[in-house]
């Protein structure tokens, strides 16, 4: 297992007891992220890097109960996080890593992402990972539940020219990845971009 993944596996580890806990009053905006992938009944779907699971509800309401919800997470203590709160009834759960998922290539309609890819140790890579399982017009969103100058500001840092999420930035490497960016939203309640699959 390569640093990166250690690291990652520590940060998360450390902080999965209380990480609903930390952050109470997201579910809303997950629920309204989820509700833009445009997912219909049957379809199946991914939430990658799912921690403790605060998407899979609203994924699995969107896709319906003939459709496939799928969590995967690095982290173990995330995943169970995910059992306590009862989420795994929502979806089947995935100890992977979304650089190399346990998945069929183009088996998938969607891919939901987290406040995933300032954790990705090789983005480029991993997001060309997350088209292969992906269908050909399939949907890809990037979330987070407040946009990056908030999460800066959380931080105490502040946002850098590199940040991939700057939308400059973000484009060129979705395109590169197999992806093409089609909406864009940084605000200060969220940040949500959708790409869709290219073939």
């Amino acid at each position: 297992m390569s640093d990166d993944h250690t690291h990652v596996q520590e940060f998360f580890g450390t902080r999965a007891a209380d990480w609903d806990t930390r952050f109470p009053d997201d579910g809303p905006a997950y629920a309204a992220a989820v509700a833009e992938l445009g997912l219909r009944p049957g379809d199946c779907v991914l939430d990658a890097g799912c921690g403790t699971g605060r998407a899979l509800p609203a994924l699995r309401e969107a896709v319906g109960p003939r459709g496939t919800a799928l969590g995967a997470d690095l982290t173990t203590a995330m995943l169970a996080a995910a059992v306590q709160a009862g989420r795994d009834r929502s979806a089947r759960l995935l100890l992977a890593d979304v650089a190399r998922l346990p998945l069929r290539a183009r088996s998938l309609d969607a891919v939901f992402a987290a406040g995933l890819i300032a954790h990705l140790p090789e983005p480029a890579a991993n997001l060309r990972e997350l088209a292969r399982v992906v269908r050909p017009g399939g949907v890809l969103a990037l979330f987070h539940p407040i946009g990056r100058a908030a999460l800066a500001a959380r931080q105490g840092r502040r946002i850098t020219p590199d940040d991939l999420r700057a939308e400059p930035n973000l484009r060129p490497l979705l395109a590169g990845s197999g992806w093409q960016l089609t909406s864009y939203a940084d605000e200060d309640a969220r940040f949500l971009a959708l790409a869709v699959r290219q073939d």
